[in-house]
């Protein structure tokens, strides 16, 4: 009842049919580990079983990540972008179905200690001005960093008024400092609702820390947030911030 009355609230399109070409949904699936054996065993697996086998059935956008600075630590993470609901159900159920990739998590959860503590999963729904994903068309010689932002408001109103803040001149000066999100979303299923995501990749640390300063700088940033809490109060009262770098494997390097 409360996500389906949310939705309503913040007036957000419905989602695309499944004949779209777009990318409409996002999950990501988050692994908790801890040191030891657990992080070398989920790439290999990543590497070698999980991502070629949803690549041969799904031609969307798949970033997997490695925590850089993050709540918890270690961790990795896969992004898998979806054009519709249903697309996402039929990769499900056809990994689900595969026998010889069953056999395969059988044999990746034996030995010591299990292959990882814990997993959570959430899944985003692309705003409107959200731009498409698509994986890489050839390998990247240096995987980049990618930041993942998370920015709650108390109120579905409040963030309505954040995703217009973010569609009108944040972005525009989001671009002109270097800043170039891959997507913008609000979380569907996951914690923290309501809320506004977004994954920013940046070649390196140092070009994320230049950007970022920039922004913070920009006189035309500084008068559309002026603006902005003018009119509608402090629309985003608590932020969330991860830093990843893509694994050598990701199809989004």
């Amino acid at each position: 009842m409360g996500l389906l009355s949310g939705a309503a609230l913040t007036g957000f399109a419905a989602p695309a049919s499944s004949d779209s070409k777009r990318t409409r949904f996002y999950a990501i699936q988050t692994f908790y580990l801890k040191n030891g054996t657990q992080p070398a065993r989920i790439h290999e697996h990543f590497s070698k079983v999980a991502i070629p086998a949803i690549r041969e059935r799904h031609d969307g956008p798949v970033i997997a990540l490695e925590a850089l600075v993050a709540p918890h630590m270690p961790q990795v993470a896969m992004v898998i972008g979806f054009r519709s609901l249903e697309e996402m159900w039929a990769l499900h159920t056809s990994l689900g179905k595969n026998k010889d990739l069953g056999r395969k998590y059988q044999e990746w959860q034996t030995g010591p200690e299990p292959p990882f503590e814990s997993q959570s999963n959430v899944l985003l729904e692309a705003a409107d001005y959200s731009p498409d994903l698509e994986n890489d068309k050839q390998p990247r010689k240096t995987q980049r960093v990618f930041e993942l932002r998370q920015y709650h408001s108390p109120t579905w109103a409040q963030l309505e008024a954040l995703h217009e803040r973010f569609a009108g001149p944040e972005i525009r000066i989001f671009h002109r400092c270097g800043i170039h999100p891959v997507f913008y979303t609000s979380t569907l299923i996951g914690p923290n609702i309501p809320n506004l995501t977004y994954l920013i990749p940046f070649e390196n640390l140092d070009a994320r820390e230049k950007a970022w300063n920039a922004f913070a700088a920009d006189p035309e940033w500084i008068k559309a947030r002026k603006e902005s809490i003018d009119k509608h109060g402090q629309i985003s009262s608590v932020i969330q911030i991860a830093l990843y770098k893509a694994t050598p494997y990701s199809p989004v390097g």
